[in-house]
This record gives C-alpha cells, sequence and structure tokens, in this order.
C-alpha cells in the first residue's frame, strides 16, 4: 500500500504557469515538423514569444527566484544563461540571413525594371507575375523580421530577468 505524504515545502499541485509553459512546448512541438511556409514559421516566431513571456513570468515568482539564488543551482542557472546566448546569437544569425535574402530580392526586382523594357527581356505579363511574386516574398519577410525582433526583445527580457535574480 503506498503512502501519500504532504510536505510543507512544496505546494500540492504545481503553479498554473508551470502548465501553461507546458502547453506552449507541446504546441511548439507539435508543430515543428508541420510546414515551413513563411507564415507557419511567422507563426512559430510568436509562439516561441509567447513562450518565453511565460517563462519571464515563471521566473517573477517569488519561489522560482528563492530556487534559482541558491548556489546549488549555481550550475543549472550558468547554463540557462548560456543558453539565453546561444539563442541570441540564433536570432541574429537569422536576421542576417533576411537581410541578405532581402538584398537579393531588391537585385532582382532592379533587373526585372531593367529587362522590362529590353527586347530581349520578360514579356510584361511575366514581369509584372514575378514582381507581384517579389512583393509576397517581401512581405513575408517584413513578417519574419518583425517576429524575430519581438522574440530577440523577449529574450533579451528574459536573460535580464535572470541575470537580476542571480544577483540579488
Amino acid at each position: 500500500m503506498a503512502c501519500h505524504t504532504r510536505s510543507n515545502s512544496f505546494p500540492s499541485r504545481p503553479h498554473p504557469l508551470f502548465q501553461e509553459v507546458d502547453e506552449h512546448l507541446c504546441r511548439l512541438r507539435s508543430t515543428e515538423a508541420t510546414s515551413t511556409s513563411s507564415s507557419s514559421i511567422s507563426h512559430k516566431l510568436y509562439d516561441l514569444q509567447d513562450l518565453h513571456d511565460c517563462v519571464d513570468r515563471l521566473l517573477q515568482l517569488p519561489l522560482t527566484q528563492q530556487s534559482l539564488a541558491q548556489e546549488k543551482h549555481e550550475k543549472w542557472a550558468s547554463e540557462i544563461l548560456d543558453g539565453s546566448v546561444r539563442l541570441l546569437d540564433v536570432c541574429n544569425s537569422a536576421k542576417d540571413a533576411l537581410v541578405q535574402i532581402k538584398e537579393s530580392m531588391q537585385d532582382l526586382q532592379s533587373i526585372i525594371r531593367r529587362k522590362r523594357g529590353d527586347e530581349t527581356g520578360l514579356t510584361t505579363e511575366s514581369a509584372d507575375n514575378a514582381q507581384n511574386q517579389l512583393n509576397n516574398l517581401e512581405s513575408c519577410i517584413q513578417d519574419q523580421e518583425e517576429g524575430l525582433e519581438c522574440l530577440f526583445r523577449q529574450l533579451i527580457k528574459t536573460r535580464v530577468s535572470l541575470l537580476n535574480i542571480l544577483n540579488h
């Protein structure tokens, strides 16, 4: 027969924020293998931002702060900080890639404009079609940039929270 005991030091139920973090993680994992369309990627970026917002709220809980501030958790906290730097680096790399894509796209738009008047160039219909596709791509890139920027700010906020907890 199992004996159930309660501890005075731990709550009987986890804080609702823990469940919210789990839900965000499950949602992100379920979309991991799905579409890689630009709208899907933008949606995933906003889901990541929501997850980090939830983690930041979790870090504001006194029990979490007390636990992280204990010396026995120093290695774990250090790993979290290192991970946050890696995530910031990934965001910066993604931003750089989007800038390069935008530059290439602008080059293509310039080529289309030049070739449109050239007799060996593009037909008006194909030039218009290509221009429309590039405009759609530009809109998608803008969404990606906005999502990355929001995520980047949220990562910074979470990192600042962690550093404040560890320094107090």
